[in-house]
């Protein structure tokens, strides 16, 4: 978010790794089903340069569960029948590369050959030679950080470009990529389903999945249109999101060279040094500003004439407004007085966590069950919260859009901000006490408001 007056405002403080590959380049419910999903043996699947670990055990089964999908899914979807691949796997330990475990070509080919060195902290599809490489070393560090099922998730992408090979890649990097976040989606739906006999993931697990793939994002400030590109945080987790609830129809159909990026460059130097982050004393004005002229310029559509709650930060515990000040909140709205009170360690550990929009994404939740409050409706549960999250994500399109561009804009990283502050500080009892709502799920409501407006937040439009 950057002050109309004064560049500044964004940037997300998740590590990143940018996974780049050939042909693009790598990105990165229900219970699974009856039985324990089975390890495929080394010699049923092979991959050359592989080793007896967990990274490489998790790539070969979801491999194997990734051409049992696409056997079912290509003929459905693309109506011609299903090609597996025909380079072959190839793993590589980018910590002690073992020279003597590949052929003369590396994990290329001979029309195209390629060091193992090549994939070292990435993985990759190569086009020229219909193969799969990936850096094992890097698949054990996304699991360790983001769980067990982020490495299949990376390989889903990388067949994701594989399928794209047979049907035909886009015209930009970054439509190419995040349209194998959506593969890769369509996929992981379903194993949550219960479909793969190899891989396992639950719905408890998605938090992490789709925190990992904010983590997979491009260097904050990247241009969109670099042919590096594979997206914002945003633009890659609602790809994966379109896959998930959409299938594979939705990835083919909607990913097109018009589709809604997030991703921009830094338009200043103060920017950059910056990382787009505004002075935390400079954000509570900007949010007091837009907010109000957000909501008085959306009620006239609710046929309700909108009233500006108060806005107060606390320190310690929450002022005593019936349960509120019980539960001692840290993010919530006090109908009494008609205030939204938000404790300022809450805002101060947001800021230096996750960023400067991450303040305004809690201001925000808090700020729209005020509103919720003023249309008669019920404020504090999981339908509730849900509404107030869709209802920021709604907020957030505007300010992207340029309608308070006299107040404020987003900077680069921004809009992962929010989605990352749902994530984490979402799940802590003191910003949502009565919902068990998941991360995955505020994620969805806030992308449903970002990307439809108000129609999905349960307000009446």
């Amino acid at each position: 978010m950057r002050h109309a007056r004064r560049p500044a405002l964004a940037v997300l403080a998740v590590g990143s790794v940018l996974l780049a590959g050939c042909a693009g380049t790598v990105a990165g419910a229900a219970a699974p089903g009856p039985g324990v999903p089975a390890d495929v043996a080394a010699a049923d699947f092979p991959i050359t340069g592989s080793a007896d670990t967990e990274a490489d055990r998790r790539a070969r089964n979801a491999l194997a569960d990734l051409d049992a999908f696409w056997s079912e899914a290509y003929p459905e979807f693309f109506g011609e029948e299903y090609q597996p691949i025909t380079g072959g796997y190839f793993s590589v330990d980018s910590t002690a590369i073992d020279a003597s475990a590949y052929p003369a070509t590396g994990i290329g080919c001979a029309e195209a050959p390629e060091d193992p060195e090549g994939v070292a902290n990435n993985a990759h599809y190569d086009p020229n030679c219909d193969v799969v490489a990936y850096d094992r070393a890097l698949l054990q560090q996304l699991s360790e950080a983001n769980g067990p099922y982020l490495g299949p998730a990376v390989m889903a992408h990388e067949i994701g470009h594989a399928m794209q090979g047979r049907f035909g890649f886009a015209d930009s990097t970054i439509v190419v990529e995040t349209q194998a976040d959506c593969l890769a989606g369509a996929f992981t739906r379903w194993v949550v389903d219960g479909n793969a006999e190899h891989t396992a993931l639950r719905m408890s697990e998605l938090d992490s999945v789709v925190l990992g793939f904010i983590g997979l994002r491009d260097p904050v400030g990247l241009a969109p249109d670099d042919d590096r590109a594979h997206g914002s945080g945003f633009d890659r987790l609602s790809g994966f999101y379109a896959g998930f609830e959409g299938g594979v129809g939705t990835c083919r159909d909607d990913f097109t060279e018009d589709r809604l990026f997030t991703a921009t460059e830094f338009l200043t130097e103060d920017d950059l040094d910056n990382e787009g982050n505004a002075p935390i004393d400079e954000i509570g004005g900007l949010v007091e500003q837009t907010l109000p002229a957000f909501y008085e310029s959306v009620f006239p559509g609710l046929g309700a004439q909108f009233t500006a709650p108060a806005i107060e930060t606390f320190e310690g515990t929450a002022p005593d407004c019936g349960d509120m000040g019980a539960e001692d909140r840290d993010v919530g709205y006090c109908e009494a007085d008609d205030t939204v009170y938000v404790d300022g360690e809450l805002l101060s550990g947001a800021y230096e966590q996750i960023g400067d929009f991450a303040v305004a994404a809690a201001v925000s939740v808090g700020y729209a069950q005020a509103v919720r409050a003023q249309l008669d409706l019920p404020v504090d549960d999981a339908a509730a919260i849900s509404s107030a999250v869709c209802l920021t994500g709604w907020y957030t399109a505007r300010f992207w859009t340029g309608d308070f561009e006299q107040i404020g804009s987003l900077s680069p990283g921004d809009v992962d901000e929010a989605a990352v502050f749902l994530l984490t500080y979402g799940q802590e009892d003191g910003v949502f006490p009565n919902t068990d709502l998941s991360g995955f799920e505020m994620v969805d409501a806030f992308r449903d408001g970002f990307l439809e407006g108000g129609a999905g937040c349960d307000i009446g439009l």
